[in-house]
Parts: structure tokens; sequence; C-alpha cells
């Protein structure tokens, strides 16, 4: 039976709506459950029990290089109006070396809450990079 490795981190791809775009960098696919805190007065122990609380999801952000004439973030960002924005499922999946999906994370109703552009230096020797923070509603995890 062959070794089992751990798979590495910078074979991945990004389903965006519709689309597949190439990011150089996705981070944020954390989620937690708060913990509530409660105590009875009338409880023999002088402490709180802690229960299970809300779901917390961290904000994704994605980093990709700029190409000439490409404004999709920002294009993306110039759809909120009140509270009103466009929505899309978020689809990372990790890959193995035959590019299959082995893990995938979908984020749930996504929509863009900042976008950054790239730090322009004079003196730099670097691909001008751009940033994409989204809020979702949820992150699932599916195990190939």
């Amino acid at each position: 039976m062959p070794a089992q490795y751990p798979l590495p981190v910078f074979h991945f791809s990004v389903e965006w709506g519709s689309m597949r775009i190439g990011f150089s960098e996705v981070s944020g696919l954390t989620q937690e459950n708060q913990a509530i805190e409660y105590r009875e007065g009338n409880f023999p122990e002088y402490s709180t029990i802690k229960m299970p609380g809300m779901r917390k999801f961290s904000n994704l952000t994605l980093k990709r290089g700029i190409t000439k004439s490409d404004n999709e973030f920002f294009r993306w960002l110039s759809t909120i109006k009140l509270n009103q924005v466009e929505r899309r499922n978020i689809i990372i999946s990790l890959l193995n070396e035959n590019h299959e999906p082995v893990m995938t994370w979908v984020a749930h109703n996504a929509f863009p809450v900042k976008v950054e552009g790239p730090q322009l230096k004079a003196s730099g020797n670097e691909v001008a990079i751009e940033s994409i923070e989204l809020a979702h509603e949820g992150l699932a995890l599916e195990n190939a």
C-alpha cells in the first residue's frame, strides 16, 4: 500500500459564479461556533455552563494577478445598492496530481465587501496583485 502524504496547498481551483478564475491565494476558510455561557441563580456551582451557540464564518480573501482590461472585482462591488447585491456561490477545490478535486469548500451567497488594488512601487519587481474580500452565509466542506 503506498504511503499517504498530505496534499500540497498550491494546487487548487476557484469557481466564481459560472466561470473558473485563476487565483494565487485564498484565505479565510474558517468557521467557528461561539460558546454561550449560562448560569441559573440556584445552580450549586459558582460557575457557568457552556453551550454551543451561533456559528460564525470568516470573510474569504482571494488574490490574483491583474490583467489588462479585467475589472471584474470592481464591477461586482459596484452592484451593491442599499441592501441589494449580486450574490454568488464560490467553490474552492483542493486538487490532486490528476487535477481532480479532493476537498471542496462552498461559500454560499457570497458578496464583495472590499476590493484592494496593488501596491505600486517604483523599485518593485513583483506582479501586480489585487484582492477581493467576500462575506458569505455559510461554508460547506465536501471530501471526495
